[in-house]
């Protein structure tokens, strides 16, 4: 191995694309933030966020681009579970020396336990069960919006604006979050279906704060929507668990608040992540260094 090597993690999910940059020995050079990187919403807007952090990232430890050459990275992409997506990311020309796509639950999933044996459930703009045990990998859910993700903070911010057109009905009643996201429509129910034509998982993942705020002050449709996404969650976990799956970690920006809401048998078999993806990411850049 050249000990000139650098080891570049790169976590890329459908809100933001964070990247860190390690000498061998380990040291932390660089970390950055740039866009989204869910490659099935666009597989050259997530490289062109992967680059971006790089770049920043190189600079912070007073290097350039000509040190990409240097580079083993290991991408970890929202959107790499799926085949098609994954090989047209393998395929492209990546200025690395080397590099290794996966998804970004295969790495929190490797962060969260060091490397062994254990499962993650991701809640953030999307949510999905990753395990392994032995070498193999077992995956459940995270097929996107609008089939899947179910519990996430874009399924959130969707059923919060499902809602509001209910209450706009007559069909529910209104509530503090259902009103506060009327408003931000200026009260027009055509608005918020001209918007939804076109919202991308992101988009919908940016209301999941308000009803998470709600939902902490009792407000009723905030409760329910909460209570709702955490019994998703909770039977990706029965799924996992039953697949051999003892230790379980809540990751993502939405798995903390998501975690007083789930079931005893749920919190029973959580552990505290030892890590996070772009840990993950980095273990996965050096084996492959």
């Amino acid at each position: 191995m050249d000990a000139r090597t650098l080891l570049l993690g790169v976590d890329g999910g459908g809100t933001q694309c964070r990247a860190r940059l390690c000498a061998l020995s380990g040291a932390k050079l660089g970390e950055a933030t740039a866009g989204p990187a869910n490659i099935r919403f666009g597989l050259g807007q997530g490289l062109t966020s992967v680059l971006e952090a790089t770049r920043q990232c190189l600079a912070q430890a007073g290097l350039s681009s000509d040190d990409l050459r240097r580079i083993t990275a290991c991408l970890a992409l929202a959107g790499a579970s799926e085949p098609t997506d994954l090989a047209s990311a393998q395929g492209q020309a990546h200025p690395f020396a080397r590099t290794t796509v996966t998804t970004d639950a295969h790495a929190a999933c490797v962060g969260a336990h060091g490397g062994r044996d254990g499962g993650v459930i991701v809640v953030g703009t999307g949510t999905i069960g990753w395990a392994q045990r032995g070498g193999e990998h077992d995956r459940v859910g995270g097929w996107g919006l609008p089939v899947s993700d179910e519990g996430s903070g874009a399924w959130l911010g969707r059923e919060a604006l499902r809602r509001v057109l209910w209450a706009h009905d007559g069909r529910a009643p209104w509530s503090g979050v259902l009103t506060e996201l009327f408003e931000q429509f200026q009260r027009d129910p055509h608005a918020i279906v001209r918007w939804t034509a076109t919202a991308s998982p992101r988009d919908f993942g940016t209301f999941a704060p308000f009803v998470v705020e709600h939902a902490n002050r009792g407000d009723p449709a905030g409760t329910e929507l909460m209570r709702l996404a955490a019994g998703h969650v909770d039977i990706l976990a029965v799924r996992l668990i039953g697949l051999g799956t003892r230790r379980l970690a809540l990751v993502g920006g939405l798995g903390p608040h998501m975690e007083p809401w789930l079931s005893h048998t749920t919190r029973t078999h959580l552990v505290p992540p030892i890590g996070d993806a772009l840990d993950g990411a980095l273990q996965l850049a050096r084996a492959a260094a």
